[in-house]
């Protein structure tokens, strides 16, 4: 194999400092231009039209790359935790320390060499069940920052025998970037386990065709793992004892891999243990995760609802865009803002109002989603910081970023769907910047026609909250609503 192509595999005591370096290989993943995937995690841009001027939507696959890039440690988790056993006649163990899983020395030291002092509240529920013997299925739902990657890391290196050459267990990712990401906490985990290999089942590894692999691990995305398993015969799908199906929201997002990963499903024996894994479960993920996992052990989050109830909600009557924009600079007067988050539909809309609020001398940065996923990560680190005081970003920014700064939210556009209705789920996530950890916010929504006046209206009424005209050139009336 040339030397400029992936190593087939990292060992993981002796991995350089160039594969780990994970900034090197994300850099080329731009934003969500109505993007898709393929079967070999390959990301495929569709054409817009229209340039900037289109809606720009979420790509869960970089949602959740996002995520796990600006979450380097656990995030704080009020959620409670709900076990649904499969055997509900079965004792249930739950750990406070990782000494109390009894793993080998070498592991242990690893999980305290990356800085887990002790379990985060799913794996003191999913380690146990994980490292069971005899073997236990697991269905968990896991946000990104709850450990729970670390967790399936750490069941996978406790899992494998050393001494048998093969592949043992096997790990699928929706995308090559998010299978790096998870190889990654794989690596460092394993440090100090010289005798456990890992392999990239990611495109551009090319493999002789029959050649067995003896890597004990395998991480990669559905497409190039099946591939290695019937085209190529590399791993012998009948000696996997361990199943990790990660990101299984996104997985089903993404053309092809739903498909890809039940074929390899139907391959493996069938003792093998199955961990399946999802930020959320809705019908078509339960559906999914059925045809998987047998008799699962489940885990919950019981999330804690994003509330209204610490957010005053304002609108004001616009005509366009520059009014608009005065009506910023006016509320923006008018309060004593730690930090504001200001929603665009579109990018040059975005771009535009970065420019113009640059201009009157406010510390501005932008998100949007021409940004390749790394430079995304390092602007929310630098408004996180407080190195710039607004953030106007379009909708690859509504979900999953926690600011306790945040005091005001502005909809400069409103969020539609796509029949032009009231998009009440993303109006939530977006507002719901602010009023975090119990502190009092703003939301304010720009209104330029009937249109989203009528749009004000179907939130009000999904809500059942009054949304409050807002004269932002009355100072006494904003001073009086906004106090």
């Amino acid at each position: 194999m040339s030397q400029n192509s992936w190593a087939a595999a990292v060992d993981v005591q002796e991995a350089t400092s160039s594969q780990l370096d994970f900034s090197k290989k994300v850099s080329g993943v731009r934003g969500p231009r109505n993007v898709i995937g393929d079967i070999n995690g390959n990301i495929m841009p569709v054409k817009a039209g229209n340039g900037g001027w289109r809606e720009e939507r979420v790509n869960l696959a970089e949602q959740s790359l996002l995520n796990k890039l600006i979450r380097r440690s656990l995030v704080r988790n009020r959620n409670q935790v709900e076990v649904l056993q499969a055997d509900p006649n079965s004792p249930l163990y739950s750990v406070k320390t990782f000494e109390e899983l009894r793993l080998k020395p070498e592991l242990l030291k690893g999980v305290y060499n990356m800085g887990f002092n002790r379990p985060s509240r799913i794996q003191e529920n999913a380690l146990p069940m994980m490292l069971a013997q005899p073997p236990q299925n697991l269905i968990a739902q896991s946000q990104s920052g709850t450990g729970k990657t670390a967790a399936f890391s750490l069941a996978m290196l406790s899992h494998v025998n050393p001494d048998n050459k093969w592949t043992q267990c096997l790990c699928i990712a929706p995308t090559y970037e998010l299978a790096l990401q998870t190889g990654q906490v794989i690596e460092q985990m394993g440090k100090f386990c010289p005798d456990v290999k890992l392999a990239y089942a990611i495109r551009g590894n090319r493999m002789e065709r029959g050649a067995k692999l003896q890597q004990q691990i395998v991480i990669g995305t559905p497409g190039t793992v099946h591939d290695w398993c019937t085209k190529y015969k590399l791993i012998d799908p009948k000696k996997i004892t361990m199943f990790v199906l990660d990101e299984a929201d996104v997985m089903i997002a993404t053309q092809g891999h739903r498909d890809q990963s039940i074929r390899i499903h139907r391959q493996l024996p069938m003792n093998c243990q199955m961990l399946f894994f999802s930020a959320t479960f809705e019908d078509s993920v339960w559906r999914f995760a059925e045809q998987i996992v047998s008799e699962p052990n489940i885990i919950r989050l019981k999330r804690e609802e994003e509330t209204l109830d610490t957010i005053k909600q304002f609108y004001v009557n616009c005509k366009e865009k520059e009014d608009k924009f005065t009506a910023l600079c006016n509320l923006y007067g008018a309060l004593t803002i730690a930090q504001a988050m200001i929603f665009c539909k579109t990018r040059k809309m975005a771009a535009w109002l970065t420019e113009s609020l640059t201009k009157e001398g406010h510390q501005v940065a932008l998100l949007s989603g021409e940004m390749t996923v790394e430079q995304r990560a390092a602007v929310i680190e630098r408004f996180r910081s407080g190195k710039e005081k607004v953030l106007v970003t379009t909708n690859v920014c509504s979900r999953g970023i926690d600011v306790e700064q945040v005091s005001l939210v502005v909809n400069f556009e409103l969020p539609v769907d796509l029949d032009g209705n009231a998009d009440n789920d993303t109006y939530l996530h977006r507002i719901g910047r602010t009023g975090r950890f119990g502190r009092r916010g703003f939301a304010v929504n720009m209104v330029d026609s009937e249109h989203s006046m009528d749009i004000i209206k179907q939130i009000e009424m999904h809500f059942d909250r009054k949304i409050i005209k807002l004269d932002t050139s009355n100072l006494e009336e904003m001073e009086n609503l906004i106090s």
